[in-house]
């Protein structure tokens, strides 16, 4: 896709998200190749927050195989807020790995079973290292924020361990968690790891395979169907890519075997989803046919 250029990615912030209103706004594509174009604040970095989670839930997919990981965890939209205090009725499973229950077990799956808090946090570390292809740092100040308010997650790792669903004692993983939520990159680290769920595992800068291809099928299923909370429904009728948003407004979407889409804009929606962010995606998805239905043969008009 030569023809997406910085002046393009201008454009489609222009027309889809309006005048400065003095919030950051970033917009930026990693093609297969590794490329990256971008536009707008793209040297503004924040907190990936909820943006972790398809990435680690992939990671424990790789680890410790797709019939464990599906013991805990469910596939399914919950139709509820990402913090829902609330487990899937007869199993005890979190509904699914992107609201806040699944992504707990999660990150507790990571690593082997005597890991402490800290080596399984630095495996999770380690991989979005090699995702940016950098050392990535912890905003060590969110992440003690988020533990001094961790009391839902708390509430959810506690009903987990009741579950027998939990692998880890729930204050190591609502602690570990935290720091997981609070790992900062700009919007062009963010579309570059985005590519590499858009290519099968595949790291489009180095070719190095990163996660496994099944892994990364089933995190791109979750996302399309439950990515988006409880407008996921709407994201899909309208955007129609695999996707995540973080609560520090972040969003990337995924091309499959095309590229990888972030953007940047911290203003929310009421579902927890960046309102400009997604705007953006919106219109390029719009500008470029991207929508998976239209990549059907005779779909063309």
């Amino acid at each position: 896709m030569s023809d997406i250029t910085d002046d393009l990615l201008k454009e489609i912030l222009r027309e889809a998200c309006g005048d400065d209103d003095g919030e950051p706004l970033a917009l930026a594509v990693c093609h297969l190749d590794g490329t990256v174009v971008s536009a707008g604040d793209d040297a503004v970095d924040f907190c990936l927050q909820s943006a972790t989670k398809p990435f680690v839930y992939a990671l424990a997919l790789d680890q410790k195989g797709v019939d464990e990981v599906a013991e805990r965890i469910g596939v399914e939209p919950s139709g509820e807020a990402f913090n829902e205090i609330s487990l899937e009725a007869g199993t005890g499973r979190a509904a699914n790995a992107l609201i806040n229950a699944g992504a707990l077990v999660a990150h507790s799956l990571v690593g082997e079973a005597d890991d402490d808090e800290g080596t399984r946090f630095e495996k999770i570390r380690r991989l979005f290292s090699t995702l940016v292809g950098r050392d990535v740092e912890v905003d060590e100040e969110v992440a003690d924020a988020e533990a001094d308010d961790a009391h839902r997650n708390l509430a959810l790792a506690h009903l987990l361990a009741e579950e027998q669903v939990l692998a880890d004692d729930p204050h190591e993983v609502v602690r570990g968690y935290g720091r997981q939520c609070a790992i900062r990159v700009d919007v062009r680290d963010l579309a570059l790891m985005a590519a590499v769920l858009a290519d099968a595992g595949r790291h489009p800068a180095t070719g190095e395979r990163v996660l496994g291809r099944k892994a990364v099928r089933y995190a791109n299923s979750v996302m399309f169907t439950c990515g988006m909370y409880d407008a996921a429904g709407d994201w899909v009728y309208q955007v129609g890519l695999p996707a995540k948003s973080g609560v520090s407004g972040c969003l990337f979407a995924v091309a499959p075997g095309r590229f990888g889409i972030a953007a940047f804009a911290p203003r929310l929606d009421d579902h927890g989803n960046s309102v400009r962010a997604a705007a953006a995606i919106e219109a390029l998805s719009d500008r470029l046919d991207l929508h998976v239905l239209d990549m059907v043969p005779g779909g063309s008009d």
